[in-house]
């Protein structure tokens, strides 16, 4: 039986998802939480596609049943350790012949399994849809170490919160990588954000972070980036005193050497005297200083993207401390006073 994706996903909250297609296809992106049993391994799908290309259906069904056929009973086995109350979701990538064949063998085996009609391609399309559809969106700027990612987990406990760089396993900069887990794939990130997404009340308003089209290595959708980009944003205004002994909290504490390949990445940017005295501050374990100059740069450019906006969706707030409880508490009260939340 097929269903369709929104009955999917409801049904997912219930029962375990399996994804079988490549372990490789897989790994670039799946529906979060599904269990990959691929019908045919790597090696295999490319040389059942190569026989389709160049010899037909016919013969390329005969090689994947060659495949298949002694690794049934493994499959089967697999399933019955995930299958919860003997049911399961079945996927590839369009809903067709390994979803369907593999969801014929668990029904065959006992197991009630239902396949998603469109796959994960209908997957894929639900959540970019959800993103482009998504209309209050409230952005919170500010310069880097203003702390905008914890007063956002603060403010989460009452408003709706999408944290970009959680989802991303990076904080943005060309520092953003230290101490955090390696980033997924673009395709990944889209998946588990769109997760999140399916949460939302699209009825009230939805913060975000002020991002630029990357973070990291990962490129957000371009429906979330023009979002943002066009949406109203809370500027908070710290002084960069207390930006610069957050960031020396932040990371001062990890290896010297992540650093000096951060500062590498924005060698140019920073311009060869910058550059220079940055090295030496950091041979120095001079941190204050690294981090000013560096804030130098990234005040610059973030000021320079903040002027491309329209002036009258810029709302800035002065802060005095670095504390991420009362900020919260400051811009739920201030936010209280402005139109954009009426709307």
């Amino acid at each position: 039986m097929k269903l369709g994706i929104e009955e999917f996903l409801l049904q997912r909250k219930k029962t375990p998802v399996i994804d079988v297609r490549t372990p490789a296809e897989f790994n670039q992106g799946h529906i979060p939480g599904a269990y990959n049993i691929p019908l045919l391994n790597n090696e295999e799908r490319a040389v059942v596609g190569t026989l389709y290309k160049h010899e037909g259906k016919e013969a390329a069904f005969i090689k994947a049943l060659e495949y298949t056929g002694p690794k049934m009973a493994d499959y089967v086995r697999k399933a019955k350790k995930i299958a919860d109350k003997n049911e399961l979701l079945v996927y590839c990538w369009r809903g067709g012949m390994r979803s369907g064949s593999m969801a014929w063998l668990f029904n065959s085996a006992g197991i009630s399994s239902y396949t998603l009609e469109g796959g994960y391609k209908a997957y894929r399309r639900h959540i970019h849809s959800l993103f482009e559809n998504t209309k209050k969106i409230i952005v919170l700027g500010g310069y880097t170490g203003s702390g905008k990612t914890e007063i956002l987990k603060e403010m989460s406990k009452h408003i709706q919160v999408i944290d970009l760089e959680g989802f991303a396993h990076h904080k943005g900069s060309a520092f953003g990588f230290i101490g955090q887990n390696p980033q997924p794939t673009t395709e990944q990130f889209e998946n588990n954000l769109g997760d999140e997404w399916l949460k939302l009340d699209f009825d009230k308003h939805i913060w975000l972070e002020d991002e630029s089209r990357n973070i990291g290595r990962i490129y957000l959708p371009e429906s979330i980036y023009s979002k943002i980009r066009n949406a109203p944003v809370l500027f908070i205004e710290i002084p960069k005193t207390l930006r610069i002994n957050r960031l020396v909290k932040e990371y001062s504490g990890y290896n010297d050497q992540l650093l000096q390949n951060a500062i590498e990445k924005i060698k140019k940017r920073l311009g060869g005297l910058n550059y220079q005295n940055a090295i030496k501050a950091l041979e120095n374990k001079n941190y204050s200083k690294v981090a000013k100059i560096t804030l130098d740069y990234y005040d610059k450019a973030y000021l320079h993207g903040l002027n491309k906006r329209e002036k009258e969706k810029i709302f800035k707030l002065q802060i005095e401390d670095d504390n991420p409880v009362n900020t919260s508490n400051i811009i739920q009260e201030y936010i209280k006073k402005l139109a954009i939340t009426k709307n």
